[in-house]
């Protein structure tokens, strides 16, 4: 008989390979993965997780109501690096422990940051849509090559985006309040304030978590500071940009274009970027690949079995 209840949420989770799972199974936990099949998952959740040892969490909010329905859980194994949608403060007061994946989805992100601002660069989707329309267009592009990129964050994702523009030959500009000194020597990458950065960059990649200090950290202000020329990705979290700015910024032309993988309504159907032909909007699928997923998968299920065993988990927020 299983020891322990352990609820999935995460959409992908197990998908890639079954290692996850398998896992799992030997330390004694039954697996109950929640679909949108059955359900909107917040309310399966209210139902399920007053029962659960463990949940893997997806993208849902975890507040302090639902956190403290339940009394028989142990952790909030995040499947993912960003715990903004979970009460931290609620968690501990239960005794919960918050854990999360970091590493394990960093190139699919960093990837998916070169996608996006390969694609604003050269209108990939508008000539797409336009030819799929029977409407040819061939509008005007940039070049990326030997631009300046400025990297809004640099961690892991931040320096894995800025490494993949060396081969670019673009000039690098971080804004982080550690700088690793490593990493400077092998891109020729210089630490500035943000300011500056705005000012200077061709490209922004956005790579920083959202807390009250980056909440709107990109808005008029910033936008106005920018080149006329320059480009906006977030595959952060939304909410670091202020998108009824940016609507303005884009509609305008003081800035040329964004993409975004991350919203603050998730999808942003009722946004008013979706009318905009100069912002990509994607549904927060950076991660959305067959390697991040089999090791975001093992990692979240690992650290679910190290709290529920051991107690600790080197990965805990």
């Amino acid at each position: 008989m299983a020891k322990y209840k352990v609820l999935v949420t995460a959409r992908s989770f197990g998908t890639a390979d079954s290692k996850a799972l398998e896992l799992l199974e030997a330390n004694g936990c039954e697996v109950k993965k929640l679909v949108a099949a059955d359900g909107p998952i917040p309310e399966q959740l209210k139902k399920e997780l007053p029962s659960a040892d463990a949940v893997i969490a997806g993208l849902e909010d975890y507040d302090r109501e639902l956190i403290e329905s339940a009394k028989n859980l142990k952790v909030i194994s995040r499947y993912g690096v960003g715990y903004d949608k979970v009460d931290i403060a609620a968690a501990h007061d239960n005794h919960i422990a918050v854990t999360i994946t970091p590493g394990a989805n960093g190139d699919s992100v960093a990837d998916m940051a070169m996608a996006l601002m390969l694609d604003c660069a050269r209108n990939v989707t508008v000539m797409d849509n336009g030819i799929k329309g029977r409407n040819q267009v061939r509008p005007q592009g940039l070049e990326m090559w030997e631009k300046t990129l400025g990297v809004v964050g640099a961690g892991r994702i931040g320096k894995g985006v800025a490494k993949r523009c060396t081969g670019f030959n673009m000039k690098i500009l971080c804004y982080d309040q550690y700088q690793d000194e490593a990493f400077k020597k092998e891109c020729h990458a210089e630490y500035v304030d943000l300011d500056t950065l705005i000012r200077e960059s061709d490209f922004i990649t956005i790579h920083s978590p959202l807390t009250p200090e980056t909440k709107n950290m990109f808005s008029t202000e910033q936008f106005r500071a920018m080149k006329k020329e320059a480009i906006l990705v977030n595959t952060a979290r939304g909410g670091i940009v202020d998108e009824e700015a940016l609507y303005e910024a884009l509609k305008s032309g003081e800035i040329r274009a964004a993409g975004l993988d991350a919203t603050v309504d998730e999808p942003p159907y009722d946004s008013l970027l979706c009318t905009l032909s100069n912002c990509i909007l994607t549904p927060h699928a950076g991660a959305a690949t067959k390697e991040a997923s089999s090791k975001m998968s093992l990692m979240a299920a690992q650290n679910a079995v190290d709290i529920l065993t051991g107690g600790t988990c080197k990965f805990e927020v």
